[in-house]
């Protein structure tokens, strides 16, 4: 038996299709080659169009089979995972009427705040576990404010990955965790907020029936069967947004337990049982992919928008022509604080750890007779697991104090350096793992099907193929201060 995984990314769709009884892949592909575009009309604005996602759907699908390394008639079911927060707005015949206004999106910063007065940030943050600030019910009050012809059209909202499943199966639902992301969900009375919707005056017919994560979306219509070269009638049985789903994919299930990735944007991704939040909504919590009303298993969640973004900025920018191994290997000749270079990398929209303020992203320092290519890409690295260290003390005030991370060894943690400083900035080992996004998904798919008994059978073959342990002969704590300090300096 197959299972088929997707990953809805920022950057690229990619395709897992994995073997159920060894969880291993059988074969994998994404699309395009190079990064999707995000369009930014104005500044702090970033939309992707949800026909481009499923144009790249497609292709991966295609590059995949491609590689004859499977019996397509031999997948049993499909899991989707996605970039979080993105609104996706259809019509009653399933026509997108807008592209997505997506995750890093900071339009709706001011709507959110004043909800956030408005409702009163007591009840935001009891209730919901978090401010409305830049989530999805405020992207969606912003069509509401800003588009009204748009509005009057909507017949449903969705997610990004709540859209794939409508492509493949005719079907639109959502789940408790994708509610919850949109900062639509009261935990305390388990239900869609009626707070929210009252306030920005949403109609509850917009909102998708609600499923568990692990159960059946839908089943994959004959037409699109065959342009896909699949059985018709294969159940998508998972949609997670890409953190959770992240979680999920390295086993971090439990209560303390925390998982990290940095790719377009940088996470880390503790599980608690308390229905805890911060006072600043520095760090947000959602329901995670196990979260139940009588078990409850929150995903608490540090975003850094600026990660993987930042380092792509560089590469287009500094090294040309260059690989991202390459640009690994260059960063390597460059010494430890990068001979007082210093990269605040928050140049993709407003940062919520930061109060949702847009800092922007900043070099400073630079000496025109000193620093060199190799210097840049260090001090970027650098200074993106400072970030990564600045929102990790915010969860350890919050509670959140592991013993290891765990991460999957792809995007900035293939390169070493950047793996040992994250580890010398944080100050907590990782463990790297070899899995993604789509495999995690695929293997959710599992998991909603029935093939594996609990999430934890899903992923009992996962073993780590690296520990990465503080260096403590290497002090990092002198470039951090002096990062953090310049950062102060920005938000003051």
């Amino acid at each position: 038996m197959l299972l088929l995984g997707i990953d809805i990314g920022t950057s690229s769709v990619k395709v897992s299709v994995v073997d159920a009884a060894s969880q291993q892949i059988v074969a994998s592909a994404q699309y395009p080659d190079e990064e999707s575009p995000i369009k930014a009309v104005h500044p702090g604005w970033a939309e992707q169009s949800p026909l481009m996602w499923w144009e790249q759907t497609l292709k991966a699908l295609e590059r995949c089979h491609a590689k004859k390394a499977y019996d397509a008639q031999n997948i049993a079911a499909i899991g989707i995972a996605y970039q979080m927060h993105g609104l996706v707005l259809v019509d009653k015949d399933q026509n997108v009427l807008r592209d997505s206004i997506i995750w890093c999106d900071s339009r709706a910063v001011e709507i959110g705040e004043k909800a956030f007065a408005t409702i009163g940030e007591e009840n935001c943050l009891s209730h919901l576990l978090n401010s409305p600030g830049n989530f999805t019910a405020s992207k969606l009050a912003w069509v509401k404010e800003n588009e009204p012809e748009v509005y009057a059209k909507i017949d449903k909202i969705m997610l990004p990955g709540d859209y794939i499943a409508m492509k493949l199966t005719g079907d639109i639902t959502t789940s408790v965790s994708a509610l919850s992301e949109g900062v639509f969900f009261d935990f305390k009375a388990n239900g869609i907020s009626k707070e929210v919707i009252n306030y920005f005056g949403f109609d509850h017919s917009l909102f998708p029936v609600i499923n568990p994560v692990f159960s059946a979306h839908g089943q994959l219509l004959a037409s699109v069967a065959q342009t896909l070269g699949l059985k018709a009638g294969i159940p998508v049985t998972y949609k997670a947004g890409d953190q959770p789903n992240n979680a999920l994919s390295l086993n971090v299930l439990n209560p303390g337990e925390v998982a990290a990735t940095a790719g377009t944007s940088g996470v880390i991704y503790g599980v608690s049982d308390q229905l805890a939040y911060d006072q600043q909504s520095r760090i947000n919590t959602f329901a995670h992919v196990n979260y139940a009303e009588e078990q409850k298993r929150l995903g608490v969640l540090l975003c850094i928008n600026g990660t993987g973004s930042m380092y792509r900025w560089a590469k287009h920018n500094f090294g040309i022509g260059l690989s991202y191994n390459q640009l690994n290997e260059e960063a390597k000749k460059a010494p430890l604080g990068s001979d007082g270079l210093r990269v605040l990398p928050f140049g993709n929209g407003a940062e919520r750890m930061l109060n949702n303020k847009q800092v922007g992203a900043h070099f400073q320092n630079i000496d025109l007779n000193l620093h060199t290519q190799a210097h840049i890409f260090r001090a970027v690295q650098e200074g993106i697991a400072c970030s990564f260290r600045y929102g990790f003390d915010i969860m350890r005030g919050n509670g959140m104090n592991p013993t290891v991370i765990r991460a999957g060894k792809s995007n900035l943690f293939l390169s070493p350096l950047f793996a040992e400083t994250f580890v010398n900035a944080t100050g907590v080992p990782v463990e790297l793992y070899n899995n993604d996004g789509s495999v995690g998904a695929a293997l959710g798919a599992g998991i909603g099907a029935g093939v594996f008994k609990s999430p934890a059978e899903a992923f009992s073959n996962a073993k780590p193929i690296q520990l990465i342990e503080p260096n403590f002969s290497v002090d990092f704590e002198p470039v951090y201060q002096e990062w953090n300090a310049l950062l102060t300096k920005q938000l003051s």
